[in-house]
């Protein structure tokens, strides 16, 4: 059972690092702080992109990031804080359904 308000709580944020260390690092200090309450890190990723008027063909590492909506500004400045490029990857999607059980984790997990 949910409660009102929560059905479109929890956001997944997609966030992109350089290399494994990079992502395991930023997941590690997002749970750590309680910004996220589960960070997948997914290795594997090729990142073709325009930048600086440059195509660039990078390797990269994805972090899946679980977090509440409450919290997403906070989370998007600690990964601008920590990151090592000048405009990291942050994109938020809402959860629009899933295991409630699941979810209800996620809501806890995340510092109020």
């Amino acid at each position: 059972m949910t409660l009102e308000g929560e059905r479109d709580d929890v956001r997944l944020v997609l966030v992109t690092a350089p290399d494994g260390e990079v992502a395991a690092g930023l997941g590690r200090v997002l749970v750590e702080e309680r910004l996220a309450a589960c960070v997948n890190v997914v290795p594997g990723l090729r990142s073709i992109y325009r930048w600086e008027g440059e195509i660039q063909d990078d390797a990269e590492v994805l972090l899946m990031v679980k977090t509440r909506a409450d919290h997403l500004d906070r989370l998007t400045l600690r990964v601008q804080e920590l990151h090592p490029h000048d405009v990291p990857e942050v994109l938020a999607l809402p959860a629009v359904g899933g295991s409630e059980a699941y979810l209800g984790w996620v809501r806890s997990e995340v510092s109020a």
